[in-house]
Parts: C-alpha cells; structure tokens; sequence
C-alpha cells in the first residue's frame, strides 16, 4: 500500500527520508528481531526497508505474534523490540522484571480503531458505543445473533462477527472502550491475529462486521467499508464521527482513538545495529505513519520519545493498566520526563 497521495508530501517524505538515510552509518552489521502487534507491524515493515537501503548488511525480522505474543518473547529475552498496540501490563511487567529485562517505551503513531462492515451493508454505516457494547458484551453470546436485535430498522439476517485474537492489544483497547473492561467479550466471533484474516472474512460476508486497526482499513478501503461511531457523550449532537487523520487529532473520533508503540530492549541498544535503527525509527515514524495509513504523532510527543530514547529512560508511563483511553500522551511523557 506504500504509495504517496499528495504531491508536496511525497517530496517532503523524499526529503526527509534520504536526509534520514544518509545519516545511518554504512557499515553496520548484525540482526534485530522485532515481533508484537500486527497493528504496528506495517510501520515497523516500512522502516525495516527503509533502513535497509543503506545498513544492507542488518537483517531486520518482524513477526507478527500479537502484542502479548510479542511481549512473551521480549520479556523472555527473544526479542530486541516489541511491536505494542497498546502499553504494557502489570503482568508482562513482571515477567520482563522477573527476566531481568529493562526497556524503553516509546510511542510512534496513533491509530483510529476501525469498526468495518461489508460495502454492500447499507443498514449499519454509523454505529453506537452502547450498540457495540450489547453486541460484544460476554452476555451477547448465543443471544445477540441477528442485525435487527442491534436495531429494529436493521435486517432480520445472522450476523458474522470478526476481531482480533485474544492476544492482540487490539483486542485488549476495543474491550476496554467499547465493553468497558480489557478481555471482557463475548467468544463466539472469528478472531486473529492476522488482520488479513480479518479483512477477507468481512469483504466476503455481506452481513459480517469486524475491527481491526486503520491502516488494514485504507489499504482494502475498496473491498470494506468504515462504520461512523458515534460516543453519545457531545452535548452539541456532533453525532457519528468516521475514523481518520483529522478526527483522530481534534480529538472527535471516541473512544477508538489510541497510540501506538515500540518497546526496545535496553540491552539492545548496546548495539550500534540496533541504535541507529530506533533512531532510525523515531526520525521516520512521522512520515511512514502517514504513508501506511495511520495519523502522525504530534510535534510534542516526538520529540519527548526522541529524549525518552537519548536518556534512555526505562519503564512505562502507563503504570502497568495496559490501556490508554482517553488519556493524552503530551501530558503523560512530559509528566514523567519532568
């Protein structure tokens, strides 16, 4: 999906990357392991190849296990960095603890949870979050079954149901905002962690409804089509609100709205491979998140992760709770770096 929209950002991405480019040093060698969130993986990917162009003697892997698949590995010392979409939990904390692994968070994009529904679903292009809720919901199961039980005008048909596997961080954001707690879901949906997965099930289904982060959205926006969420909390009935670049940074896509993450291991950056390849990383992330489909991180929160990364200061802001809803990462980085 690497192709450029507009003329004056495919010249400044031009600009930027190969200033970026000519500041990594050509004769670095050795591996990075990178695994994690499949959500994260595609701005990972874009780096990785970018960065290759001048380290080419650095293989760069990228797997996709799911965040808590990828935290697993890298609190078991298997991995150099881990792919997030969401922060890290007070149980994964331990493990790494227990391990003797220190990291570094650091955010590098945010993403718009998109809620998808076939193209030739014409019932349901806006959506409440008390809707999804009684959809999703644990007691949904085996009860909520038919679109005309989510709303009366919608059609008497079974619904197929999509999301993201129990791994995902996903899975753990949409639980938190739309059901209220992390986890908490109904199980008779097809999951996985491979969002691929996702996008053929809803594509091929016509009464399918699925979620999955935005850039599997823009990269298949021809084969699916996105849900408007509406929050029910704007006093001014600014109703149903679509996900994207704009919304996500005036603030008026809720509660889907989330940041995205790399957790490097501080050992790692022991190695000159690995260092030039998270600076590599953070100096990018703006333009390769546009690039991909995700919104860029503002001005402010770069440069805290760029200083977050020089000092390299260890641990989360997040306390272990593994979810951001609602809370603003200007404040939460600055707060901890003051």
């Amino acid at each position: 999906m690497r192709t450029f929209v507009h003329c004056s950002f495919a010249v400044a991405a031009f600009l930027a990357a190969t200033e970026a480019l000519a500041a990594v040093p050509s004769n670095l060698e050795g591996r990075i392991t990178v695994d994690g969130s499949s959500t994260v993986y595609p701005i990972t990917e874009a780096v990785a190849e970018e960065f290759g162009k001048s380290a080419r003697n650095v293989k760069v892997t990228v797997g996709i296990s799911g965040t808590g698949g990828g935290f697993k590995k890298f609190c078991g010392n298997e991995t150099d960095i881990s792919n997030a979409s969401r922060p890290i939990k007070s149980s994964e904390m331990d493990a790494c603890a227990q391990n003797g692994v220190e990291y570094i968070e650091l955010p590098v994009a945010y993403d718009a949870l998109t809620v998808v529904v076939n193209p030739k679903n014409s019932w349901a292009r806006t959506l409440t979050v008390s809707e999804l809720k009684a959809l999703w919901s644990p007691e949904a199961q085996g009860t909520i079954t038919r679109w005309n039980q989510i709303r009366p005008s919608f059609p008497d048909q079974p619904i197929a149901l999509f999301g993201a596997g129990v791994d995902s961080g996903t899975f753990d954001y949409f639980t938190e905002a739309i059901v209220g707690k992390s986890q908490s879901s109904r199980g008779d949906f097809t999951s996985s962690e491979d969002d691929n997965v996702l996008v053929q099930g809803v594509s091929g289904n016509q009464y399918a409804l699925g979620f999955f982060g935005l850039a599997y959205y823009s990269e298949n926006a021809d084969k699916l089509a996105a849900v408007a969420i509406d929050d029910g909390n704007d006093a001014n009935g600014k109703g149903a609100v679509l996900p994207g670049a704009e919304t996500v940074r005036n603030g008026t896509y809720q509660p889907l709205s989330r940041p995205i993450f790399i957790y490097v291991r501080k050992s790692s950056l022991g190695r000159p491979e690995v260092q030039e390849f998270v600076k590599f990383y953070l100096d990018q992330a703006t333009t390769l998140a546009r690039e991909v489909g995700y919104v860029e991180l503002v001005p402010e929160v770069v440069s805290l992760a760029k200083s977050r990364l020089s000092s390299q200061t260890v641990g989360t802001v997040f306390h272990g709770k593994g979810h951001a809803v609602g809370q603003s990462l200007t404040e939460l980085y600055a707060k901890r770096s003051s």
